[in-house]
C-alpha cells in the first residue's frame, strides 16, 4: 500500500508543471561600464519602427563610377539617402540628415580620414554665435558626432553619427551627413580612405 501511494505521488509531481523552471526575462544587459546592452552611448537608439541595417539592392543612382579597390558613396540630399557600393558591387543605403537650407554642399570628394569615438570642435563661427558652445566636445552621448566619423576632403565636411537621432530623414545639420548609429558604424566599417563621394541635390 504504501509502495502504491508513493507512486501516485511520483506521477501526481511529475504532471504539475514546476514553478522552479520558469525563468524572467533577463534585463541585466546595462552592467557593462554604466551603458547600455551594445549601446556604448544611450541616446543613440533609433526609432523601433526603424530597422537599422537594411541591405536593398541596386537602388543606387547610376550616375557614381564604382572605383573598384574602394567601392563609391552616392549622397541625395533630396531623398536624405546614402548610397554606398562596395567594391564588389553590392549597394547599401542608409537614411541620413543633411545640411539645412544655406548649408548644403555638392559635389565630388572623397573620404580621407576616419575617426572612432571622435572629438567634436566647433568652428569659430560657431562659438562665435553661440559663446556657450565649448571648445572641445569629448567621445560621450553629448557629442554631435556620435561614435564615428567620417571625414571628407575639404576638411570639415564629415559622415557621422548623431546625438539627434530624430533629427535623421530632415534637414538639420549644419552641412554634414547624420546617420543612425547602427549605420554609421557599419559603413564606417566598409569605408576606406579614397573613396569618392557625390553630393547630389
Amino acid at each position: 500500500m504504501r509502495l502504491l501511494a508513493i507512486l501516485v505521488a511520483t506521477l501526481l509531481l511529475s504532471a504539475v508543471p514546476s514553478d522552479a523552471q520558469v525563468y524572467a526575462p533577463y534585463d541585466g544587459y546595462d552592467d557593462y561600464g554604466g551603458y547600455g546592452y551594445d549601446e556604448p552611448y544611450s541616446p543613440y537608439l533609433p526609432p523601433p519602427i526603424y530597422e537599422p541595417r537594411p541591405r536593398y539592392r541596386n537602388l543606387a543612382p547610376n550616375r557614381a563610377p564604382i572605383t573598384r579597390s574602394t567601392g563609391s558613396i552616392v549622397i541625395v540630399t533630396g531623398q536624405h539617402a546614402l548610397y554606398y557600393t562596395t567594391p564588389w558591387g553590392e549597394q547599401y543605403v542608409y537614411p541620413i540628415a543633411v545640411g539645412r537650407e544655406g548649408k548644403q554642399w555638392y559635389g565630388t570628394t572623397r573620404v580621407v580620414s576616419k575617426k572612432e569615438h571622435p572629438e567634436w570642435r566647433p568652428t569659430s563661427s560657431m562659438r562665435q554665435k553661440n559663446p556657450k558652445l565649448p571648445a572641445v566636445v569629448k567621445p560621450g552621448p553629448n557629442n554631435p558626432l556620435g561614435t564615428r566619423a567620417i571625414y571628407l576632403a575639404d576638411g570639415l565636411l564629415r559622415i557621422h553619427g548623431t546625438n539627434d537621432p530624430s533629427s535623421i530623414g530632415t534637414n538639420a545639420s549644419s552641412g554634414c551627413f547624420r546617420m543612425y548609429r547602427q549605420d554609421v558604424e557599419e559603413l564606417y566599417e566598409m569605408v576606406q580612405p579614397g573613396t569618392q563621394v557625390i553630393v547630389h541635390r
